[in-house]
């Protein structure tokens, strides 16, 4: 999975794309500009793959909401859940649907199936747990994720085991979690499980390092004892699996890029992604072709059967663009009153790096 350069595909991408044929691409701020503009980027990169490809973006909700650049800014999962209307967080979940597929997404990275144990915790959760305990967590992000399925937009669980217990944000190094294997049974991974082994289309492995699974330094998204063994095996997980941006500090201070490609499939995930340094991703295809052909078997394996899936883009007008953003603006007022929702997010003026990545 890539990051795309621009807003636009200028001919030396366009041919790097070509010649790699990567299976996925994630769209950022950097590559959104207006609707027309949008949907003709994810038209291109559609044109230039021989395989339909996977095409995602951060549509949670809030600061981590890249529509709302050309758009309006939807509530996120706190004022969602502190609102405790399941009708208005499935409504979400049903206008991002039908807005993603308007410009040719196919997959959103989310639900965050985090709990929220501080919701001023400085680790780059604020403002997008949907819930303060598992329970919580399972009925809200779960109204979420089946009405956004039901419109054909696929999900993705995350961020596994469970990050709520980060001390430090991932995007700037790599967090210890210092949960005993029965606290996160008890709490993160419950939150999970309910959502296994198909209720989400893919999970999404976090760049923390868990004493519990793993005694040596090493983050959750090239642990096989993380990905292999609890996920697959003890939780049944059934679906496509992807580590984090492997262009956070966590994994940028740690490794080199041939051990983080490496570790990355020998540990089970299906999809590698590399947001940022996008000279990389062609050295990255060279050390996928060296690695034993048993390992991209099962990963290529994994993303057709996901891509099997996957929605057509539905038909593209700017009118219906704006119907479905004022279908936003609604739940923004029906979430946090029409005071409120006319204010710009107090988080505008101090961007954190989950929202500029």
């Amino acid at each position: 999975m890539t990051g795309v350069p621009g807003k636009e595909l200028d001919p030396e991408t366009a041919a790097r794309f070509r010649r790699i044929q990567p299976g996925a691409f994630i769209l950022f701020g950097r590559n959104i500009e207006s609707a027309p503009q949008l949907r003709k980027l994810i038209d291109d990169l559609r044109e230039i793959s021989k395989v339909e490809p996977i095409i995602t973006i951060d549509q949670e909700g809030g600061r981590v909401s890249r529509l709302r650049l050309i758009g309006t800014e939807p509530p996120n999962a706190q004022e969602l859940r502190e609102k405790g209307d399941l009708r208005l967080i499935a409504r979400h979940g049903d206008i991002t649907g039908r807005l993603l597929r308007l410009f040719g997404f196919n997959l959103d990275l989310c639900p965050v199936l985090d709990i929220s144990f501080d919701d001023d915790a400085d680790n780059s959760l604020r403002g997008r747990c949907y819930g303060k305990d598992v329970d919580e967590v399972v009925r809200n992000a779960g109204a979420f994720n089946d009405a956004m399925r039901v419109q054909g937009i696929a999900s993705c669980g995350k961020h596994f085991p469970g990050y709520s217990a980060a001390q430090i944000d991932a995007h700037e190094g790599l967090p210890r979690i210092d949960r005993t294997r029965e606290e996160l049974d008890a709490a993160e991974l419950a939150a999970f499980r309910p959502f296994f082994p198909d209720r989400v289309d893919s999970v999404m492995i976090c760049h923390g390092w868990y004493p519990a699974f793993e005694e040596a330094k090493k983050p959750a998204s090239l642990s096989s004892r993380v990905i292999n063994d609890l996920l697959r095996i003890e939780l049944g997980f059934k679906g496509l699996v992807m580590t984090d941006d492997l262009d956070m500090g966590a994994i940028l201070n740690e490794y080199s890029l041939e051990d983080t490609i490496r570790l990355a499939m020998e540990a089970g995930n299906d999809l590698a992604m590399i947001c940022h340094r996008l000279p990389a991703v062609e050295q990255a295809k060279t050390i996928l072709e060296s690695l034993p052909a048993a390992l991209l078997d099962r990963a290529l394996s994994a993303v057709n059967e996901f891509k099997k899936k996957m929605a057509p883009p539905l038909p593209f007008s700017e009118i219906m663009f704006r119907l479905v953003d004022k279908e936003i603006w609604d739940l923004r007022v029906a979430v946090l009153g029409p005071e409120r929702a006319a204010l710009r997010s107090p988080e505008d003026g101090k961007r954190s790096p989950v929202e500029t990545y």
